[in-house]
């Protein structure tokens, strides 16, 4: 009888990863429609005749999306006088409409547009063993952000990924240790500032300054860092060609995972050469399981590394050695229970 359950639970697996790709798509297409934000905005349950005007879609289309929801449930339907009426659920709302403080809306476009396509080239990633940049937009991946910067569209889509990941996850890594004791404080990297935002938030008496490229900063300044935030700073630079000035504690914030093992030890050999003694390095990296494992998300999105950059997802042991190559002592690694964990290394 066990047998006979095992043949039956086995198939339903792979034709649910098979599906995988149907359900992103779908919650893409809802989310580039707006579907989630109209019924947010409307003063009730909506139909998806209704849904479908306001948003200027086909009738059928929309009925046959809203139901796709429904069974992703990300809506919720009920009947009233024999129509369909569609709402939002806690988790859609929260997390799918624009205006959520804890929007991921940003995330999955920059999902639907730039890494679903991307990936659609992985077996040609896995048989060269490099990135895949250059077939799916046509842009050379030599210099990694340049690609991704390729226009200032794109950037800052990439942008808006990264703050709606840190306005998620980003106290919790920020928090796994107690940093009060660092005041001067580098993000190198730093994008958004979602980062250097929770670090004030966490540590009111701390001084962060983003570091990243001119064009990077200048978008930050604009669109994510507010004028008024006198504890977050600016200083511009590339962190493998300018010098990184002396600070208390450097943060890498998915940073280190971009890169190959030499590249690697050469930058945090340059951060352990700037740190004040007594300092330290914060990472902050989606860690894989040291029996390999799990989790699955750390192990696709090192998929997704090879695709799109020339780097990895790392074991903790594999972080640790990079830092103690690099001249840190005392490395520590805390799990936050989340996507992302922290690893701590000192001077």
């Amino acid at each position: 009888m066990e047998c006979a359950n095992q043949e039956l639970e086995y198939p339903q697996k792979l034709l649910n990863y098979m599906n995988g790709f149907l359900i992103s798509k779908t919650m893409f297409a809802a989310c580039e429609l707006g579907v989630f934000d109209v019924l947010q905005e409307g003063a009730g349950p909506l139909s998806s005749s209704a849904v479908a005007e306001c948003l200027g879609t086909s009738a059928d289309g929309m009925e046959r999306l809203l139901s796709a929801c429904v069974g992703l449930q990300l809506l919720e339907v009920r009947e009233h006088q024999g129509e369909a009426l569609y709402s939002n659920t806690d988790l859609s709302r929260v997390y799918l409409t624009k205006t959520s403080p804890k929007t991921l809306h940003h995330s999955i476009a920059y999902y639907s547009q730039t890494i679903y396509h991307c990936f659609s080239y992985v077996t040609d990633a896995i048989r060269e063993g490099k990135s895949q940049y250059l077939r799916a937009f046509g842009v050379s991946s030599d210099e990694i952000f340049e690609a991704i910067y390729k226009s200032e569209e794109e950037m800052l889509r990439f942008m808006q990924l990264m703050n709606s990941t840190w306005n998620i996850c980003g106290k919790d890594v920020v928090t796994a240790f107690d940093l009060s004791a660092f005041t001067n404080i580098f993000d190198l990297g730093g994008c958004s500032g979602a980062i250097a935002k929770e670090c004030v938030s966490a540590y009111p008496h701390s001084r962060v300054t983003i570091y990243d490229l001119p064009k990077v900063l200048e978008m930050a300044r604009k669109h994510f860092v507010p004028q008024d935030e006198k504890r977050i700073l600016f200083h511009e630079g590339d962190f493998f060609k300018d010098p990184i000035p002396e600070a208390d504690l450097y943060i890498l914030a998915r940073i280190v995972h971009d890169w190959s093992q030499d590249k690697c030890v050469e930058l945090l050999t340059k951060v352990h050469k700037a740190c004040k003694p007594g300092g330290g390095v914060l990472l902050i990296e989606a860690l894989l399981n040291e029996d390999r494992r799990g989790p699955l998300t750390a192990q696709l999105y090192s998929l997704n590394m090879l695709v799109q950059t020339e780097g990895k997802e790392r074991m903790a042991s594999e972080y640790a050695n990079l830092l103690e190559l690099a001249g840190f002592t005392d490395v520590q690694v805390q799990r936050t229970g989340k996507i992302y964990d922290a690893i701590l290394g000192r001077k």
